[in-house]
């Protein structure tokens, strides 16, 4: 029962009024010291509770819960005209949710709720009237006619006195052509006729001011509007108050299902692909625009202060969250949340926001929303301000509990002060309090000559581009000074900045985040390669403050799963690949992981990216050409791939095998395939969704020329033609090559299959050794002729060099029939090598791989040419020798004595 959970502390009141309250209404004792305070502290609810005397007495043996529930069904059962009984509900909605509130039976945010949902109520009845009033013709039922609720009406989180903001749209589609205009004058009506019986003052007062500036264009177009007219104003003229203003939008009365779709259509407005800090700054501008206009800037105290609007008010702690979810709620569907509070808890979740200051935000965000709903209880009218007048802020610091008035003042300072402290520096311009710089010239020498002609670039074309930059460009030059040749990196950036296509939101991503300006003078004095690649793909920089860009790398990397046609899912697959690529190299430069596992880490991300390709090829070569029953194919990686130790810039080597037999049926497609036919045309699809350069790129290189008979061979090569091709006609450097081979995607069925018949191939090769060691000398020589001399920083290809060793451990491994792919396990048997030879040639292999991966992060040059100052010192930390000097030296001294060592083995 309601007056058995009442468990609020008395309010301190001793007027009168109270006093009156209690003779008139004869409450129960437990509820009479609750009743004598809140009719001291509020006229209205004392007015409200003796008009509503009857009601309000059966109401304490009811549960609220279940009052609320039985007053929505008497509104929902009104019939005729709803005015009158509409008010009255309104009334006693009024006093169930202020004294369960007051009383400590619901905390704010569910009395927030509970008022919603009245107003819901309210609502929905409204609408069906005004229908059910001016519906002919064209228009039955419900005519398409959807309110979508905005802000807190949306969120669910109504205050007490609260205007209700609403869009009034309509679905077009349920009328034909020649209908239209008759269908939209008749809603017109009924929308006006129910927005009258909402918001019209009588003698009953109103239920709630409707507010419907918020439609598209409110000064020229009609309050109710089709939503494909919507729909077309916000895809091209949307702005980004807009934007935010449908974070909160729910679809609360009327044609409810026509709404949620009409909300689901705009999720691309409201919510972009890439992190959106360009839209903070404007969004920023707006709330101080607001602020000034309103008087709210400032110093301030608590008398007087506007508990909603003003500095350390909900309206910061609302607007702080918004902001933080339309940043990232484009990539992380998590974050698309209605309520302030589950918002700041997701924003937690993500790493957005720190769980200190969630705690302290919520705890003082339903504080003030309890002050805020005191104030608008005292006369339900539509204030947050704080009262000046001693007697009124008595009656406000009684109404909170607090029969102290200094001690409440300064408890609501200090629970402002501390959201203030978190909210306002998210609000300053992001230059202030950055260091001051000094002129160009004195930061870089010679600069001015590069960044004189910045402004001609087109990422720095528009004023707003162009006023973010310069207050960038100190903290930025002040970075790039700090490399090892403060020029270089400077030329580095020219290459970024020219590159990018457009600014404003590549520079607000920076702006706010001060930590990118550190990473991109890290990546431009180190590796201008690469700063050239992010002025192209500048979106990866998205993924450096997603929270978890710097945590290990995973061991299994999971792309979020895609739907939609082939050329979504190639699109969505790209720019995922592309910003873990990017996390790698940003590792490996750090220096968070080594060069040898980043191999691993590569290798690991081009098999997630063949899992996803492979199905979204699958699908395309099945709606193209149907299914074959019962084939199966399956991808063997081969070098580096099937080893698992791919560089930054490495192609895929691929053999494509299939278990299709002649006899197998055709394809149930249009057109139908016979299994070869059709895993040709799987192969051939599968190619184009890797390799295809796209808008967001292409994904590797892929060669298929390791397939039996090469290029004459077909794409895709059945398992048994595979198997008599490695048994009668493979040349040895072919059953060389099968050593490094591993079955990387495909039918779980037959990858046994395949991995088992590579193992036959290896342990019952038709080749003697003396065969082997012949076809591994004669290939050496012929590197050799092809002019493979390698040298110093060359580190692939030569005597002794990278490929020579995989090649002697290849030619080992398949002597002793081992089936390790790696050059190490290929090594780790006895057999033909020595175990002294071995361990200088793993030693050597070790060394020039790491040299390799971290040169193939900076450039795909070979020789690399000059690494610059920074990328010279990021090799030689890597390689823990003093200079690039004298990383070159221990290369041509690993590569000598490994030359030397399998010369020795092949005389």
């Amino acid at each position: 029962m309601f007056r058995s959970r009442i468990t609020r502390t008395p309010i301190p009141f001793d007027a009168e009024a109270g006093q009156v309250a209690v003779a008139l209404l004869s409450p129960p004792p437990e509820v009479a010291p609750l009743i004598a305070g809140t009719a001291g502290c509020s006229p209205f609810l004392a007015a409200t509770m003796e008009r509503e005397r009857d009601w309000l007495t059966d109401l304490w043996d009811r549960e609220p819960d279940a009052a609320l529930t039985a007053l929505l069904a008497d509104v929902d059962a009104i019939d005729g005209d709803p005015k009158a009984a509409l008010r009255q509900a309104k009334r006693r909605a009024a006093l169930l949710v202020g004294l369960a509130e007051l009383g400590g039976v619901w905390p704010v945010m569910q009395a927030t709720a509970g008022w919603t949902r009245f107003a819901d109520a309210a609502l929905n009845r409204a609408l069906a009237y005004g229908l059910a009033r001016h519906a002919k013709g064209p228009v039955t039922g419900d005519g398409g006619l959807v309110a979508i609720a905005m802000g807190k009406m949306g969120a669910g989180e109504l205050n007490y006195s609260s205007d209700i903001d609403l869009v009034l749209l309509f679905d077009e589609s349920e009328y034909d052509p020649s209908d239209y205009g008759t269908a939209r004058a008749i809603l017109l009506k009924a929308a006006r006729t129910a927005m009258g019986a909402m918001s019209d003052i009588t003698a009953e007062g109103y239920v709630f001011r409707t507010d419907l500036r918020l439609r598209p264009d409110p000064g020229s177009t009609p309050i109710v509007l089709s939503m494909e007219a919507a729909e077309r104003y916000y895809e091209a003229m949307g702005r980004t108050w807009e934007r935010a203003a449908w974070i909160k939008a729910r679809a609360c009365a009327g044609a409810k299902a026509a709404g949620e779709g009409f909300l689901e259509r705009l999720t691309p407005f409201v919510w972009r692909r890439h992190l959106d800090f360009a839209v903070v700054e404007e969004a920023h501008d707006m709330r101080r625009r607001i602020r000034d206009h309103k008087g709210l800037a400032g110093e301030w105290d608590v008398p007087g202060h506007d508990v909603k609007l003003g500095q350390g008010g909900i309206r910061e702690i609302e607007f702080l969250t918004q902001t933080q979810q339309i940043i990232a709620g484009g990539r992380d569907p998590r974050l698309r949340v209605r309520g302030t509070l589950e918002g700041m808890d997701r924003l937690t979740e993500a790493g957005w926001m720190t769980p200190q200051d969630r705690d302290v935000l919520s705890e003082q965000y339903r504080y003030l929303r309890s002050v805020e709903h005191r104030v608008q209880m005292v006369q339900d009218a539509q204030t947050h301000r704080i009262p000046r007048d001693p007697e009124r802020l008595r009656r406000l610091a009684c109404f909170m509990g607090e029969g102290d008035v200094d001690r409440f003042v300064t408890d609501l300072r200090d629970r402002m002060r501390a959201v203030e402290a978190i909210t306002v520096p998210s609000f300053l311009p992001p230059s202030q309090g950055q260091a001051k710089a000094g002129p160009v010239g004195e930061i870089i020498e010679g600069a001015s000559a590069v960044t004189d002609r910045w402004a001609t670039y087109p990422a720095l074309r528009s004023d707003r581009a162009q006023a973010i930059f310069h207050r960038l460009r100190p903290g930025l030059l002040a970075a790039l000074a700090r490399a090892a040749r403060p020029s270089e990196a400077l030329a580095a950036f020219d290459g970024f900045l020219r590159g990018l296509p457009a600014g404003v939101q590549v520079l607000s991503l920076f702006e706010a985040n001060p930590k990118l300006v550190d990473l991109l003078a890290d990546i431009c004095a180190t590796a201008p390669d690469l700063a050239q690649y992010l002025s192209q793909n500048a979106g990866v920089l998205d993924a450096v403050i997603g929270g978890t860009f710097l945590e290990p790398l995973p061991d299994v990397w999971t792309l979020p799963s895609v739907v939609g046609d082939f050329e979504e899912r190639l699109t969505r697959l790209r720019q995922w690949h592309r910003e873990a690529h990017f996390r790698i190299g940003v590792h490996m430069l750090r220096g968070l992981i080594d060069p040898i596992d980043a191999g691993a880490s590569y290798a690991r991300l081009a098999e997630a990216v063949m899992a996803s390709a492979w199905v979204a090829t699958d699908f395309e070569t099945a709606r193209r050409y149907g299914r074959v029953p019962g084939l199966q194919l399956v991808a063997m990686g081969m070098g580096s791939l099937g080893a698992r130790r791919l560089a930054a810039r490495s192609d895929l080597d691929l053999v494509l095998l299939h278990d299709g037999a002649d006899d197998l049926a055709e394809s149930d497609g249009r057109r139908a395939l016979g299994p070869r036919q059709w895993a040709a045309k799987f192969t051939q699809i599968l190619i184009t969704a890797l390799s295809a350069p796209m808008g967001e790129g292409r994904l590797y290189e892929v060669d298929m020329r390791l397939r039996p008979s090469g290029r004459q061979g077909p794409v895709a090569t059945p398992l048994s033609g595979f198997l008599n091709y490695q048994a009668n006609e493979a040349w040895v450097w072919e059953h060389m090559a099968l050593t490094r081979a591993r079955v990387v995607v495909g039918d779980p069925a037959l990858r046994p299959m395949v991995e088992g018949a590579r193992c036959d191939v290896i342990r019952g090769s038709r080749f003697t050794d003396a065969e082997v060691i012949e076809a591994l000398t004669d290939m050496r020589a012929r590197l050799v002729d092809a002019g493979r001399h390698g040298g110093g920083l060359s580190i692939k290809s030569g005597p002794g060099r990278m490929q020579d060793i995989e090649l002697a451990a290849q030619a080992h491994a398949l002597m002793a029939g081992n089936t390790a792919r790696d050059v190490v396990g290929q090594l780790g048997v006895e057999g033909w090598l020595t175990p002294e030879t071995r361990a200088v040639l793993a030693r050597a292999h070790e060394h020039l791989s790491r040299v390799n991966q971290m040169l193939r992060l900076l450039t795909d040059a070979d020789p690399p040419g000059d690494l610059g100052a920074g990328g010279e010192a990021f090799v030689a930390h890597g390689m823990d020798l003093p200079d690039l000097a004298a990383v070159t030296a221990a290369c041509d001294a690993a590569a000598a004595q490994a030359a030397a060592v399998i010369d020795e083995a092949l005389k």
